[in-house]
């Protein structure tokens, strides 16, 4: 694959305490960061990362993992009043199965809608095996709205036919999928590939636009 970039991890409390300024500088660029689950649960780690990220010089994401307990515009709300993003904070939904209740295509177009209406911008959709189920070969002309951050450990990605190419690509989870696995500062964690140059992910970040080539 050409002009495509390995800088961006993204994080939960799961991986412990952080050294972000040596994850910056092992390369890393921009970090996303789970903020909320549902409408109760707040990622314990999200504020105390927020912060050594703008210490190190790091862009700064923030991301929802949607459940099926509540309905999507209240988790909108809870997430935004939680993340509170300025126009540099990347968002995303966060859209995989859940043990408990795992969110519906429908919950996830409230969710994505209202975020669009408050911010003025689609935020990006992360998924893997679970949304591509969820789609069935088919097409949703609003999560087609959002660029789309697409999770798979093998050769490459695969992506459903919804999106005409992916912005972002977690092609590691720290133990499955090609090297590298690890970040210094971190350990091994989820790593992501951005298909673009610096210049282009840093316009992802500033303006919620998708990489060179993606429709959104």
């Amino acid at each position: 694959m050409e002009n495509v970039i390995n800088v961006v991890i993204d994080l939960s409390h799961h991986n412990g305490d952080v050294d972000l300024a040596a994850a910056k500088a092992d390369g890393i660029v921009g970090v996303v960061h789970k903020a909320t689950q549902g409408t109760t649960f707040v990622d314990p780690k999200y504020g105390t990362n927020k912060k050594k990220a703008a210490d190190a010089g790091l862009l700064w994401g923030a991301y929802h993992f949607g459940t099926g307990a509540t309905d999507g515009v209240s988790q909108a709300k809870r997430f935004l009043e939680i993340v509170q993003p300025n126009p540099q904070t990347l968002v995303v939904l966060d859209l995989e199965e859940n043990k408990g209740s795992s969110m519906t295509l429908a919950e996830a177009r409230q969710f994505v809608t209202h975020i669009q209406s408050s911010i003025q911008r689609w935020p990006g959709l992360y998924g893997g095996s679970y949304l591509k189920a969820l789609l069935a070969g088919g097409s949703d002309p609003v999560l087609a709205n959002c660029w789309l951050w697409w999770a798979q450990y093998g050769p490459g990605p695969v992506i459903p036919p919804n999106w005409k190419t992916w912005t972002m690509w977690q092609y590691t989870d720290g133990q499955h999928g090609m090297e590298p696995h690890q970040v210094k500062g971190v350990g091994p964690c989820d790593r992501d590939k951005f298909q673009g140059d610096t210049n282009a992910l840093r316009g992802l970040w500033g303006h919620g636009v998708g990489a060179a080539g993606s429709d959104h």
